[in-house]
């Protein structure tokens, strides 16, 4: 018998600029041409059936009039269509354009958007670049920050997919004025998050200025915007696969994200994991890691950014609890929560170790409680 060693240690640059300001398809472009991805000259712009009108076909055209071969592949908008199903016909377009491993994808839309197109671009041809255009204010502040790429399937949310970095992220808070009011008030819902995890300063700076940040007023979101990647940096340069350290951006997700799948997608991402925010704040406040007057502070200010704050009548309670199980923190069968430490902190439980196992009938008796 013989052993033959296989030594493939090796050092990735993943670094990558985020660019956030106002009308950015021009940069984009620009970029290109000064060599953002090298010398390709082949891109598939993915995007959503709404964007598409709205931002898609513009950068698709403008690739075109700038020289370059570029298709514009179109899928249904919404979180329903974040499936392996989607993305096989995505994939299966491309290959009937042509496209190999001499291309570059720009995902030009929001959060499912992004998620769809970075699994494809980190699969298709065993890996090809991509650039996120983001267009909505929670793929800025969560989806289009971090390498984190996925699709979900009916049994769990975002366990089939692969950290992927992308080349750049754009911010364009110009196209925030497009979104209705209701996917601004969904945005807030991550950013909200940022504040009670990592930055009790901003969370005072949200409660003093949610009215210029839902009237979409330039100096407010770029604000939110640098902060929201100010927080996400420092947690994902520390724990870019998520080993530790990084299950604290998960805060309000365990129940948010079961209950979004639940309510069959009737809520609005963030605004289930403003729900979450609210169930994890209550489960925080028996634990003993925050005040009353603090969980209180939580709602009030997610219902200032016209978020729920309680769980419809319509969600069948003990299918939420059972769907908690599918979340991605579950170890050994058993329930696991990122716990805020009052408001700008979270719980370390031991050096490294952010989320603690939760009994079912804790969890259970805060979900009766909503």
């Amino acid at each position: 018998m013989s052993v033959f060693n296989v030594e493939l240690k090796k050092v990735v640059d993943d670094s990558y600029e985020i660019e956030v300001g106002f009308e950015l398809e021009h940069k984009l472009i620009e970029d290109i041409q000064n060599g953002l991805v090298g010398k390709l000259h082949k891109f598939a712009v993915i995007t959503d059936s709404i964007v598409k009108d709205l931002y898609g076909s513009r950068i698709h055209n403008l690739l075109l009039e700038a020289g370059y071969q570029a298709d514009l592949f179109v899928f249904e908008a919404g979180e329903t269509s974040k499936t392996r199903k989607t993305k096989e016909e995505i994939e299966d377009a491309m290959l009937a354009k042509g496209y190999r491993r001499d291309c570059c994808i720009i995902a030009v839309g929001g959060g499912v958007v992004t998620d769809l197109a970075g699994f494809v671009a980190g699969t298709y041809g065993r890996g090809i670049p991509f650039i996120n255009y983001a267009t909505t204010l929670l793929a800025a502040a969560d989806a289009s920050v971090g390498g984190k790429t996925a699709v979900d399937t009916p049994l769990a949310t975002n366990l089939i997919g692969l950290f992927n970095q992308p080349e750049k992220v754009y911010l364009d808070i110009a196209t925030w004025k497009t979104l209705p009011r209701r996917q601004v008030a969904s945005g807030m819902a991550e950013t909200i998050k940022h504040a009670m995890l990592a930055d009790r300063e901003f969370f005072r700076y949200l409660d003093a200025h949610m009215e210029e940040i839902m009237a979409i007023e330039k100096e407010a979101c770029e604000h939110i915007a640098q902060v929201n990647c100010k927080v996400k940096y420092q947690v994902v340069m520390k724990d870019e696969r998520e080993s530790g350290l990084r299950e604290i951006l998960n805060l309000g997700h365990t129940v948010g994200r079961a209950i979004e799948t639940v309510s069959d997608y009737r809520l609005l991402h963030g605004e289930a994991v403003s729900i979450g925010l609210v169930a994890e704040a209550n489960l925080a406040l028996k634990l003993g890691y925050i005040t009353e007057e603090e969980r209180d502070a939580v709602a009030a200010l997610l219902q200032k950014a016209e978020l729920p704050t309680a769980i419809p009548d319509y969600i069948d309670r003990e299918a939420l609890v059972k769907k908690l199980y599918t979340d991605k923190k579950v170890r050994d069968g058993k329930l696991r929560f990122v716990i805020q430490k009052g408001i700008g902190d979270i719980v370390e439980f031991e050096p490294g170790v952010f989320a603690t196992p939760i009994e079912e009938s804790v969890a259970r008796e805060i979900i009766m409680q909503m």
